[in-house]
C-alpha cells in the first residue's frame, strides 16, 4: 500500500521550482495560479533568495503549488492514502479532490497572509528539540508555557511560544533533550497565537465548494481518516492554531499496512521521519523531475 504525503513550511529552498517549469504545461499552470492569487509564484520559486521565500505569505502558496505540480506529474495514480504536514494538508486535500486547485491556492494565500498578520502581533517563534521522550518533554514544555506545536514522531518535537518562553527553554531543557535549535520561522504556528488567522480562514472557507475526498485522507490533527469534504475543510481551518500530530499520522500508516511512502516536492522532511519511525517502509522524496521515474516504479510496485 502506498501513501502520498506533502511537506510543510520550511521545506522550500531558493530556486527549487526551476526544473519543474520545464515540464509540459507547468509554466502555464503556475502563471494561472499566480494570477488567481496575485503572487508571482514563478519568480519566488526560481529567482528569489532564502529570506524572500521564508516569508509566511510567500512560502505557503509556493509549497502548495510545488506539491500539486509534482503530484500530478506522477501521472494517473491512486495511492492508498494521502496526508500533509501543516500547510501540506491543503496540497493533500486538493489532490484528493476535496477542493479545486485554484481554490486551494486562494485558500493557502489567505492562510499565509493571515498567519503572517497574526505573527506580527507578538514576538514569537519555534524551536526543535533534539532527543528526549514525549512523555517527559511535553509536560516540561507546558510547564514553561510553551506549546508542543509539532509532535512529529521519531523523537522530534517542535516547541512554540514567545521569545521569552523559548529563551527559558534554552536554559531549562527537558530531561534527555540534547539540544534546542531555533527555527527560522516568523511566529508560533499551530498555537493560540494564530487564533486571529482561524477567523480569516473561516471566512474564506465559507465560499469554497467542497467534495468528499476520493482518496483516504489522513488528518494531522489526530491521525484519523476523514470521509467528508466538510470535515476536511473544518480541520484545515482549525489546524493553524492547533498542534500537528504527524506522529499519529504515521501510527495510522502502520495500522493501514502502508509499505511505501512518496513525499511530493520539495520532499525530504517527511521521508526522513518515516525512515526512522516506519522501518521496512520504502520511502522516496520527490525533489526534481529526475525523481519521477523512480517514484512511478515505486507506485507500480506498491499501489
Amino acid at each position: 500500500m502506498l501513501v502520498l504525503v506533502a511537506p510543510g513550511q520550511g521545506a522550500q529552498t531558493p530556486g527549487f521550482l526551476n526544473p519543474w517549469l520545464d515540464l509540459p504545461g507547468a509554466a502555464d499552470r503556475l502563471a494561472a495560479w499566480s494570477d488567481a492569487i496575485g503572487l508571482d509564484l514563478a519568480h519566488y520559486g526560481t529567482q528569489a533568495d532564502a529570506d524572500a521565500i521564508r516569508d509566511t505569505a510567500v512560502a505557503q502558496p509556493l509549497l502548495v503549488a510545488a506539491g500539486l505540480l509534482s503530484a500530478t506529474a506522477l501521472g494517473d495514480i491512486t495511492p492508498g492514502a494521502v496526508a500533509g504536514h501543516s500547510v501540506g494538508e491543503i496540497t493533500a486535500a486538493a489532490y484528493a479532490g476535496v477542493l479545486g486547485e485554484d481554490e486551494a491556492l486562494r485558500l493557502v494565500r489567505t492562510r499565509g497572509l493571515a498567519m503572517a498578520d497574526a505573527a506580527a502581533v507578538t514576538e514569537t517563534g519555534m524551536a526543535a528539540l533534539l532527543g528526549g521522550a514525549p512523555e517527559v518533554t511535553v509536560p516540561h514544555l507546558e510547564k514553561l508555557g510553551l506549546t508542543p506545536a509539532n509532535v512529529n514522531g521519531a523523537g522530534q518535537i517542535v516547541a512554540a511560544g514567545t521569545l521569552e518562553q523559548l529563551a527559558a527553554l534554552q536554559e531549562d531543557k527537558p530531561e534527555g533533550v540534547r539540544k534546542v535549535v531555533a527555527l527560522k520561522v516568523a511566529g508560533a504556528f499551530h498555537t493560540e497565537h494564530m487564533a486571529p488567522a482561524v477567523t480569516a480562514l473561516e471566512e474564506a472557507a465559507a465560499s469554497i465548494t467542497v467534495a468528499d475526498p476520493r482518496l483516504t485522507y489522513v488528518s494531522n490533527r489526530d491521525g484519523a481518516t476523514v470521509a467528508t469534504g466538510a470535515e476536511v475543510i473544518s480541520r484545515l481551518v482549525g489546524q493553524v492554531a492547533n498542534p500537528v500530530r504527524w506522529d499519529l499520522c504515521m501510527e495510522t500508516f502502520k495500522e493501514m499496512g502502508v509499505t511505501a511512502l512518496i513525499e511530493v516536492c520539495p520532499g525530504g522532511t517527511l521521508t526522513g521521519l518515516a525512515k526512522r519511525a516506519l522501518p521496512g517502509v520504502k520511502t522516496l522524496a520527490v525533489k526534481t523531475p529526475d525523481d519521477l521515474d523512480a517514484a512511478r516504479a515505486l507506485v507500480a510496485e506498491h499501489s
